[in-house]
């Protein structure tokens, strides 16, 4: 009687070892700048600043000129806030006004806020060196990150600009109409003044 034995597989074995991939790999888990639009959430924008960039944000600048626009303003030193006149009150308010240009900006946490800046020249002085260089940063941040910091003894803004490529730092701009934000920014807060009897011009005049 002729006996079968088990057919033997062979036995392969090996010291390497498959390292698994880390679950909390910091780039895997960061979610893509779009994140927002294709998830289909969309941002509810109902405040908006009219300020000035604060020296440790970086900020990015809307390239688009419909973004951008002359406008006539004033301005109170006491509270810091900028009041948008209509062109026919600003005719009547031209020692009091300031005359500025407002520029769409975006912080790099993605905080919108509108930019006034005060036109190079616009009363007939000599531009200030304060004023040009918080164009220059401006024009600069629509390409890059910048940072815009004051240097009181050069009497003009640094700009810091960051090396980062551009396209990995292109902010995601809302779904909303220049005038849409100057809306939020001015009419919402009621710094928006259309006749005399607004309480900045009573503030102007003493009453």
């Amino acid at each position: 009687m002729t006996s079968t034995k088990p057919k033997l597989e062979p036995v392969y074995t090996t010291d390497q070892t498959t390292l698994s991939p880390d679950p909390f790999n910091a780039e895997a888990l960061r979610l893509p700048p779009s994140f927002e639009q294709t998830a289909g959430i969309k941002k509810l924008i109902t405040t908006i600043q009219a300020r000035k960039p604060h020296s440790q944000e970086w900020i990015r600048v809307h390239p688009d000129p419909e973004y951008r626009g002359d406008f006539a303003t004033i301005f109170l030193k006491e509270s810091r806030e900028f009041y948008l006149l209509k062109p026919e009150i600003a005719e009547e308010l031209l020692n009091e006004l300031t005359a500025v240009t407002i520029y769409t900006a975006m912080t790099r946490n993605g905080v919108l806020f509108l930019w006034p800046v005060k036109r190079a020249g616009s009363d007939g002085r000599r531009a200030d060196l304060w004023h040009t260089s918080a164009h220059e940063a401006a024009s600069a941040a629509m390409k890059r990150l910048v940072r815009v910091r004051a240097n009181m003894g050069l009497g003009a803004y640094e700009i810091d600009v960051s090396d980062n490529p551009t396209p990995e730092n292109d902010p995601v701009w809302p779904d909303l109409s220049f005038s849409e934000m100057l809306r939020i920014a001015f009419l919402k807060t009621g710094c928006f003044v259309d006749n005399f009897d607004h309480p900045v011009i009573k503030t102007l005049r003493g009453l």
